[in-house]
């Protein structure tokens, strides 16, 4: 297998419906792993570090959506939630807890793939982040941060930082404009569309894992406005750098 092959776990139970997808993802030309076990998902993770996974809903020996919670916790590689319901709730709570995208079985090959392509489209490893002093495209720079909307990179104080897509997203539009206020509807809207199943939950748990990887510093940091929403705020120090 040539090793510039981009790499996906899937973690599934069920072992027909994981040799099928298995079929088609290989045809695709992705190297894959399948996983079967609930036990296994977050090791395997570890060795094969896939760039996305596809994960089952449910597992037999676990609550409903728990390793999705699991690996959330541990990792930011892009998720895929598999089901074999229609359930909006199952949906909704997936989501939440940082799924980038639910499909629901069975599935299309086309579609299974296409909505493959997009959440790795907006995903790049580390190595790919061009170094900061030759950025181009979008991006916004601040002391000690760095967001490139153009090829979906975070530098923070000095290090590159891995982070779902939909997060990266929401910290470029907050820090695209700095003290300005959204509502979580505004950001529910802008960043997930009017036709998003969700609830403002979903902004309240994106913004809590955001705080938990960008501490708050003299220059900036992403506040609450009790009773409206969030904003981006920045200090006279913290004068921000923008090209879009």
């Amino acid at each position: 297998m040539n090793d510039t092959q981009q790499k996906i776990m899937i973690a599934d139970c069920n072992e027909s419906d994981a040799q099928l997808t298995d079929f088609y993802l290989t045809q695709a030309l992705y190297k894959t792993r399948i996983v079967s076990s609930a036990d296994q998902v977050l090791s395997a993770c570890t060795a094969f570090s896939p760039d996305l996974v596809l994960l089952e809903a449910v597992f037999p020996d676990r609550e409903k959506l728990q390793v999705c919670s699991d690996l959330r916790s541990r990792s930011d590689v892009p998720v895929i939630l598999l089901s074999s319901g229609n359930d909006v709730s199952d949906r909704v709570q997936g989501l939440d807890l940082g799924a980038d995208d639910y499909l629901v079985k069975p599935f299309d090959a086309r579609e299974l793939l296409a909505r493959i392509r997009a959440v790795l489209r907006r995903y790049h490893p580390a190595q790919t982040v061009l170094p900061e002093e030759n950025l181009t495209g979008e991006y916004v720079r601040y002391p000690n941060l760095t967001i490139s909307l153009t090829n979906y990179s975070v530098v923070y104080q000095g290090e590159i930082v891995n982070i779902p897509p939909k997060e990266l997203e929401l910290l470029y539009f907050l820090a695209s404009s700095p003290n300005q206020v959204f509502s979580r509807e505004q950001l529910l809207d802008r960043l997930w569309g009017f036709d998003f199943m969700g609830d403002t939950r979903t902004v309240d748990v994106h913004i809590k894992r955001l705080r938990e990887k960008f501490k708050a510093n003299e220059h900036w940091a992403i506040k609450t406005v009790w009773g409206v929403g969030y904003k981006f705020e920045v200090k006279p120090s913290g004068a921000k750098e923008t090209k879009s």
